[in-house]
């Protein structure tokens, strides 16, 4: 993902799939602790649905659209951890692996450090 966008900007945009569907729209965002960059979108994906967590890494945003480079089915099936708490390693590993992906820094992992904190919605939200 563009390194120079403020992850702030991403809440409320509509989120893609690889296929061009709508998934829905960026509830919240995740930093990791260490670098500060934004890592995890909670997509809320229905009206009466739940949040799903997708990478932002390797995800993009293209015009004013979050695109993610998965199927909305393996979206729709990442674990469901609720949203608006911190996520632990132990949860994020397991985003990973649903994902598919290597997992970015696993020394950080293995010390047991917190990473995956909420980043705070824009102020004129």
């Amino acid at each position: 993902m563009q390194t120079d966008i403020d992850p702030r900007s991403l809440i409320g945009r509509k989120a893609f799939d690889s296929a061009g569907t709508k998934i829905g729209t960026v509830d919240e965002v995740y930093l990791d602790d260490a670098t500060g960059a934004p890592e995890w979108a909670a997509v809320r994906t229905g009206l009466f649905s739940r949040d799903a967590f997708v990478p932002l890494e390797p995800s993009e945003v293209v015009g004013e659209a979050l695109r993610v480079p998965f199927d909305r089915a393996l979206i729709r099936q990442a674990p469901d951890f609720g949203v608006g708490r911190h996520l632990s390693p132990e949860q994020e590993l397991q985003l990973y692996h649903h994902y598919g992906l290597d997992v970015p820094g696993s020394e950080t992992a293995a010390s047991g450090g917190d990473f995956g904190r909420l980043t705070s919605p824009p102020e004129d939200a």
